[in-house]
């Protein structure tokens, strides 16, 4: 599983602070943390500096990448922002995200287009969030062939199914998870990601929720998440769902990270 680490986000309000100090040691210490714990990409979200948007992006994609042998995932809507982040970044990185939506489709696709970016694919478009495994597969469909038409390679497309909090809506949790199953059986070689916390929005105990869901994603195929690599129980039941749904060949993860004393909380 490739694991995104979420942890450099403006909108956490001592990310948010070291940005606008331009507190490069604050910044680099979460992003070496994350790499060492299991991180392949770093997330890099400025988004609440609208205006300085993409001038941070590129501060922190340096800032990071000084410390980290690892590309960034980064995280805007914004065209130009993403293009000024893409221009001194090191390697292939990821782009969060590309979605239905037309304004954001039209303007993101000239940036991936016969690229070899990984490209996260929402599936959200302007009629609003899907709610079925029905809604998420029509808006995938769409998507996919998009980027595809666009030369994005299929191993390269990341689609996102959108997770929803099972507070307002009884089984969004489990249409989320058959949408993962039925987008890694429609198309093959693709991928699925997404942003799990928000399944837990509004209830108690959220870390557990999200641990317990993630083992169950993973179940219908789910291979990269966006996460905190520092929960260290979260990543303890990536490394055992991942050995018990037949993705650790003979187990070597598993035993490398009991070797590891990853499962020692």
């Amino acid at each position: 599983m490739k694991i995104i680490g979420e942890l450099i986000n403006a909108s956490r309000k001592v990310i948010g602070t070291a940005i606008e100090n331009q507190d490069r040691e604050a910044i680099q210490k979460v992003a070496s943390d994350q790499f060492e714990n299991g991180a392949d990409f770093i997330d890099v979200n400025a988004g609440i500096f609208v205006d300085k948007e993409a001038d941070h992006l590129k501060w922190l994609v340096s800032s990071v990448q000084e410390v980290v042998d690892a590309p960034c995932c980064i995280d805007s809507p914004d065209p130009q922002a993403i293009e000024a982040a893409l221009s001194l970044h090191k390697g292939t990185a990821m782009i969060n995200s590309i979605s239905l939506e037309k304004d954001r489709c039209d303007a993101l696709l000239p940036i991936v287009a016969g690229t070899d970016l990984k490209v996260v694919a929402l599936c959200m478009s302007d009629e609003g969030m899907p709610q079925t495994v029905e809604d998420r597969m029509k808006i995938a469909d769409e998507l996919v062939n998009k980027l595809l038409q666009k030369n994005v390679l299929i191993d390269n497309i990341y689609v996102d199914p959108l997770v929803q909090p099972i507070a307002t809506k009884d089984d969004f949790g489990v249409e989320f998870i058959n949408a993962v199953e039925e987008i890694m059986t429609t198309f093959e070689g693709i991928h699925t990601i997404c942003g799990l916390s928000n399944i837990s929005y509004g209830l108690p105990e959220r870390k557990f929720l999200n641990q317990t869901f993630m083992t169950m994603a993973i179940a219908k195929g789910l291979d990269a998440a966006i996460v905190n690599p520092l929960d260290k129980r979260m990543m303890a039941n990536i490394i055992a769902a991942e050995a018990l749904a037949g993705k650790d060949s003979f187990c070597t993860n598993y035993l490398k990270a009991f070797r590891a004393k990853k499962f020692e909380f």
